[in-house]
């Protein structure tokens, strides 16, 4: 037991002097697109992976944040902290209302409730004018981290993401851990059953709802500033259906797997992006999904845990 503890400390030191000089190494802002992912497919793998709930709505919450966070400091100035504080708070106020609108539904009618609900947003976002319509929310200032440390440069940006991406997946860690984790888990494996012991399962539910929109919300504040632009494509159902994709990819119900579903998703966009098979981007992204599906389900981080378990 203590063997395990120890190597788990290790891959973590490990995995985190990567993280730290990797920027070095490989394009900055690619790194932090993946980061930025990584954190959106965790928000959704609280839910869906710890929950048992599936959503096709959530890019209305990673939307939400960029929009809310991009309009507030290019319109008025705010701060970069100040900004992404409300582009978060925006999402998990939208993740309220979604979350109050569709728990008391299950399995496929809870998702279609959450995909139309997402619609509404995206045609909303569509109209809107502080939104820019089909052109975008362009120009989006990155500021001064507590007015000082300046975020245009993007080696000083990347470990401005990497700390708020190691915040959220320490969240994420702590609530898997903690007793209301488990009381989630019960609920996944066996709703009725978490009935009959006194939980208000419809309470949990929305609390983890809330929070995952909530950490989606960060994501989509931070990729906004990133890029210095939100668009109606963070919006679309093409991107709730694409972090669905990320989080079996990774492994479902697993810590990294989002991470390492994201890290491959986004590289293979990059690498087909500029060349011929860019037109056919889609049809990969299927074919991944079904091979996905039909040869390792548990995901590469699963799969992975698997082996490693029958091995040692």
């Amino acid at each position: 037991m203590m063997t395990q503890f120890f190597q788990s400390r290790l891959f973590l030191l490990a995995a985190l002097v990567l993280a730290l000089i990797i920027p070095w190494l490989v394009y900055p802002v690619l790194l932090m697109k993946i980061l930025c992912f990584g954190l959106f497919a965790a928000a959704f793998n609280l839910l869906i992976g710890y929950a048992g709930m599936l959503s096709f709505g959530h890019a209305a919450f990673l939307s939400t944040g960029g929009y809310m966070t991009g309009y507030v400091m290019s319109e008025y100035g705010l701060t970069t902290e100040l900004g992404i504080l409300i582009g978060t708070a925006a999402s998990a106020l939208l993740g309220f209302v979604f979350g109050k609108l569709s728990v008391k539904r299950e399995g496929i009618y809870f998702a279609m409730v959450t995909l139309a609900l997402a619609q509404l947003v995206f045609f909303l976002y569509v109209q809107a004018p502080f939104t820019g319509g089909e052109n975008g929310l362009q120009g989006i200032p990155r500021g001064k981290l507590f007015g000082v440390v300046d975020l245009s440069n993007n080696m000083v940006m990347y470990y401005f993401v990497l700390a708020v991406f190691l915040a959220g997946y320490w969240f994420i860690h702590r609530t898997i851990h903690s007793p209301f984790g488990h009381v989630l888990k019960a609920i996944r494996e066996n709703e009725p059953r978490a009935i009959s012991l006194g939980y208000n399962v419809r309470h949990y539910k929305l609390m983890v709802f809330i929070i995952s929109a909530t950490l989606s919300g960060l994501a989509g504040s931070t990729k906004a500033l990133v890029f210095q632009l939100e668009s109606l494509t963070d919006a679309h159902w093409h991107m709730s259906g694409e972090v669905v994709l990320m989080t079996l990819l990774g492994g479902m119900g697993t810590v990294f797997g989002p991470l390492v579903g994201a890290s491959v998703i986004i590289g293979i966009q990059n690498l087909f992006s500029g060349g011929e098979l860019g037109s056919y981007i889609h049809i990969i992204m299927g074919v991944i999904f079904i091979v996905c599906v039909l040869l390792f389900r548990n995901g590469i981080v699963g799969e992975l845990n698997k082996v490693l378990k029958n091995n040692f």
